[in-house]
C-alpha cells in the first residue's frame, strides 16, 4: 500500500483549464477557507484507492485509516505500507495503534523529499486537476461530494471518468 493525506480546500485551487476562444472562465472564491484531509491507500497490485476523511490531519486520522485496511484486508497477514516521514506517522499515539494491530501493519518509510516515489502522490495530482483545480463549489459539502465521485469512479473503472457539473 502507498499512503499519503491530502488536503482539500474550498477555495479552489487556480490552474490552466480550457475554455472558448475570448471567453474567461470564473472562479469563484468563497471567501473564508473550509478545509478537509483525505488519508489514502493505494493498493500497489489493483490499484484500488481505500481513504478516510477528517477535518484535521493529524494521528488520527492516519490511524483511522490504518484500521480501515486491517478492516478491509482481514485476510492479510501483513500489510506493508509505503510512506514518508510526515509527523503523524511517527507519533506515540500511532506507535501505540500499531502495537494493537499485533503485527499485521508494517511501515515502510521512503527516503525524505522522494514524492515521485510514492504512486499515490500521482493519484492525488488527478484528484486535483480533475475536481479542486477551479472549482465552483459553494461549500464544503458540495466540493467533497464531487471528490467522492471522483474517487468512487476511479475505484470502479480503474481511471479517472469524472465530468465536472456545471454550477451557475
Amino acid at each position: 500500500m502507498y499512503v499519503d493525506e491530502v488536503d482539500i480546500h474550498l477555495n479552489p485551487k487556480i490552474g490552466p483549464d480550457w475554455m472558448l476562444c475570448g471567453q474567461q472562465k470564473q472562479v469563484l472564491t468563497p471567501g473564508k477557507n473550509e478545509k478537509r484531509y483525505l488519508a489514502g491507500a493505494l493498493d500497489a497490485r489493483t490499484g484500488r484507492l481505500t481513504w478516510v476523511e477528517a477535518e484535521r490531519k493529524t494521528s488520527d486520522l492516519f490511524i483511522l485509516l490504518l484500521w480501515r485496511l486491517v478492516k478491509e484486508y482481514s485476510q492479510a497477514k501483513c500489510i506493508h505500507v509505503i510512506l514518508d516521514n510526515y509527523k503523524i506517522h511517527h507519533s506515540q499515539r500511532t506507535q501505540l495503534a500499531l502495537a494493537t494491530a499485533g503485527g499485521r501493519i508494517r511501515l515502510h518509510f521512503l527516503p525524505p523529499y522522494c514524492p515521485d516515489h510514492n504512486r499515490i502522490e500521482r493519484l492525488w495530482k488527478d484528484l486535483h486537476d480533475n475536481v479542486t483545480r477551479n472549482h465552483c463549489c459553494r461549500n464544503m459539502k458540495q466540493l467533497m461530494a464531487e471528490v467522492y465521485t471522483y474517487l468512487r469512479n476511479r475505484n470502479r473503472y480503474g481511471r479517472h471518468e469524472y465530468v465536472r457539473r456545471r454550477t451557475t
